[in-house]
């Protein structure tokens, strides 16, 4: 099993919303324009936000255990 973080960089990220909407687990929330992390226990870090961030604002690093 990997371990791993889910990091947004508030400094890049324009609020677009994309990465809220491929989220397959409803981890990540946006309001006010402003991406949150909603739900991190249910994150799987799959990394489809990272993969569609068109600013590169939302990350994950992994860690093997």
């Amino acid at each position: 099993m990997e371990k791993g973080r889910l990091t947004i960089d508030t400094n890049w990220c324009k609020g677009c919303g994309i990465c809220v909407e491929y989220c397959p687990k409803k981890v990540l929330k946006l309001e006010n324009n402003i991406i949150s992390v909603d739900d991190i226990e249910n994150c799987v870090l799959c990394g489809l936000c990272e993969l569609r961030c068109p600013d590169y604002a939302i990350y994950i690093s992994k860690e093997e255990k």
